[in-house]
């Protein structure tokens, strides 16, 4: 298991060595030591950097590394235009009895986003009323328009991540969440 990192170092490094000396050496804290400090400094001003390459070497070990299995792989076009799908959109938290917070729905054509239904928010709303809103309002719409008969995928997202302005969850999250006193 990899060594911890040490915030101090981290944060000494950051700093010119003289700087450094000063603040950990015999006039500061006491933990400079001169033959170990020098090279701890360079590996964590180049940390990512170097991690980065190491990942690359290794990826790049792995893919010549594996075995030809002897299987043919053949590359096909993609038809130039694809039919339309839609992502039912529905903001709730993770447990299986929560609340739908928001909902909302999009249509993906060719990659790109042709048409996005407004979120709207669920507060009161019962299951049942979702359902008829669902039915009635968005699924004729999209039929009408796309052909789409059903919704794709569902993704569920937090419902902190409310894309509506007047959302009261995120006005709580802003003034009574924690405070950097």
């Amino acid at each position: 298991m990899a060594r911890r990192i040490n915030q101090k170092c981290v944060a000494c490094a950051q700093l010119s060595v003289a700087k450094a000396r000063q603040l950990h050496g015999e006039s500061g804290d006491g933990c400079w030591v001169e033959k170990r400090c020098h090279r701890r400094r360079s590996h964590y001003r180049n940390r990512q950097g170097l991690n980065e390459k190491r990942r690359v070497e290794y990826r790049q070990q792995v893919e010549v590394a594996k075995p030809d299995d002897g299987v043919e792989r053949v590359s096909l076009e993609v038809a130039e235009s694809t039919l339309p799908y839609a992502n039912l959109y529905i903001w709730r938290e993770k447990r299986k009895d929560a609340p739908v917070h928001a909902i909302s729905a999009t249509v993906i054509q060719d990659g790109q986003k042709v048409l996005e239904v407004e979120p709207i928010h669920c507060a009161g709303y019962r299951k049942r009323q979702l359902e008829r809103y669902m039915e009635q309002k968005v699924m004729p719409y999209l039929k009408e328009r796309f052909g789409i008969t059903h919704f794709s995928n569902e993704i569920r997202l937090e419902p902190i991540e409310c894309p509506l302005k007047d959302c009261p969850l995120k006005e709580s999250f802003e003034f009574g969440g924690a405070t950097d006193d």
